[in-house]
């Protein structure tokens, strides 16, 4: 393998983790009490629950788009907000996380083992990890900001606090 497809397989490993762009997603996450992941702040539209289901939800179509299925996308946007507002329990709450550990590793899986400039309809699979890549750092960072608008931030690694 030559080393410039390898610095891009290891960009988009880092990319789909947050690592050296923001606090990692996995321990955006850590820490978090399961109660203050179904709290909605008065204004804000979505708990850090729905907001962790709704990345699961993109993440898991887009290993489904890997997998050479030809997921859809919802009708309307809606459509990818799974789930309800808060967890039931700590159990439930847990159950999330790990599905997203889980996805999260199949993607960097994906992404070490694929012919990334392959194309598939109009998209490469480099192009389709930027583009997860992204939606998931759009929505970590919402989750941060929920966490300090809850008063339950930074995480126990520390996250990033300048």
């Amino acid at each position: 393998m030559s080393s410039n497809l390898t610095v891009i397989q290891q960009t988009a490993c880092r990319a789909l983790s947050g690592e050296g762009a923001h606090a990692e997603n996995l321990d955006v996450l850590a820490g978090l009490e399961w109660k203050l992941a179904g709290a909605r702040p008065d204004g804000v539209s979505h708990s850090i629950f729905q907001l962790v289901n709704h990345i699961i939800y993109w993440l898991e179509w887009a290993v489904r788009w890997f997998d050479g299925k030809k997921p859809r996308p919802p009708k309307h946007a809606k459509g990818s907000w799974p789930g309800k507002v808060s967890p039931s329990n700590r159990r439930e709450w847990e159950k999330s996380i790990r599905r997203l550990r889980d996805v999260l590793a199949a993607l960097e899986e994906y992404s070490s083992e694929i012919d990334l400039f392959s194309k598939r309809g109009k998209w490469t699979p480099l192009g389709m990890l930027h583009v997860i890549a992204s939606h998931t750092s759009y929505h970590v960072g919402q989750i941060a900001f929920l966490r300090q608008l809850l008063d339950a931030w930074p995480p126990p690694s520390g996250g990033i606090t300048w």
